[in-house]
């Protein structure tokens, strides 16, 4: 098994269906804001912004998949994108399911100043939602919910893979004594 999660990160295709995958959540993210009119609070912005990571890993392991540097740094930021975006989708089940007075996000991101997505981009980075409010669920459970399985899938993913970087490759055999 670790050897195909090996095969499938030393090849382009493995990248790129991660790249694309990430791509299509964002632009069903942008069809529930402005298609469905469902308004995305600060959380979803975050969980916005981690899959923005883990479509820009899939980006970096695409360039040069063969070589080890752009494999790890694709595998790392991916990992690091998706842990962040599974811990980001938990706390934002915590407040839909435990919604209190106390325990609310807040109502504007909190970007760094070199880097204020929110005003560059408001169109995608804008919150104007609460994060306690359940707007959409299919199957009994919550958008928050199903992000957080997304996540979970991603970052059990790519561990996966990076344990499969240290796996031996095929031996070779020699004909020499044949």
């Amino acid at each position: 098994m670790l050897s195909f999660f090996k095969t499938l990160s030393m090849g382009r295709s493995g990248w790129l269906l991660l790249a694309f995958s990430a791509l299509v959540l964002e632009l069903v993210a942008l069809y529930f804001q402005y298609g469905m009119q469902l308004q995305p609070c600060v959380m979803c912005v975050y969980e916005r912004v981690a899959l923005g990571g883990i479509l820009f890993a899939g980006i970096i392991g695409a360039i040069a998949p063969s070589s080890w540097f752009f494999r790890f740094l694709g595998i790392i930021i991916g990992l690091g994108a998706s842990v962040k975006g599974f811990l980001l989708a938990l706390k934002h089940v915590d407040y839909q399911l435990n919604p209190a007075p106390w325990n609310q996000c807040a109502y504007l991101p909190e970007f760094p100043q070199t880097l204020p997505l929110d005003q560059w981009f408001p169109y995608l980075f804008k919150p104007i939602g609460s994060c306690s409010d359940i707007q959409w669920s299919f199957l009994g459970f919550s958008m928050a919910q199903w992000i957080l399985v997304m996540f979970a899938f991603y970052s059990i993913l790519l561990a996966i893979i990076l344990i499969s970087q240290v796996k031996a490759g095929k031996p070779k055999h020699r004909e020499i004594f044949r």
